[in-house]
């Protein structure tokens, strides 16, 4: 999956979580409900590899495969979070309050396709 692709996901994943905690804060009385994780679960699904391990492999080898084939998704997905974590976090350290979360994940969603690499800080302009 791209990097792009795996942004916009994560970017959903925190907005959902948002609108999560506000419908929590405004009818406390009535608690979480039914917590939806379905859009988690989809994204690990849709970003982590599907590995074939052969029958004779032994331990070892097992464990150097799946490495091998989870780590380059893993480090997406950190990527994505760490990206909009800072993002977010630039925003808060200023001190502006006329900007909201909601405000920083949707022009990091419109820049997202810009977006390169395997880092966060890393983009094509």
């Amino acid at each position: 999956m791209e990097q792009s692709e795996v942004l916009k996901r994560v970017i959903g994943i925190l907005t959902e979580a948002g609108d999560y905690r506000r419908r929590i804060e405004q009818d406390d009385e009535r608690g979480a409900g039914g917590t939806d994780i379905g859009i988690v679960t989809a994204l690990l699904n849709e970003t982590m590899p599907h590995i074939e391990i052969p029958a004779d492999a032994t331990p070892q080898e097992m464990a150097t495969l799946v490495a091998r084939e989870v780590g380059g998704a893993i480090r997406q997905l950190v990527a994505a979070f760490s990206l909009a974590f800072v993002a977010l976090a630039q925003v808060h350290d200023s001190g502006e309050q006329d900007v909201t979360s909601a405000d920083v994940l949707q022009d990091l969603a419109l820049r997202a396709e810009e977006i390169k690499g395997d880092g966060p800080g890393e983009s094509a302009e």
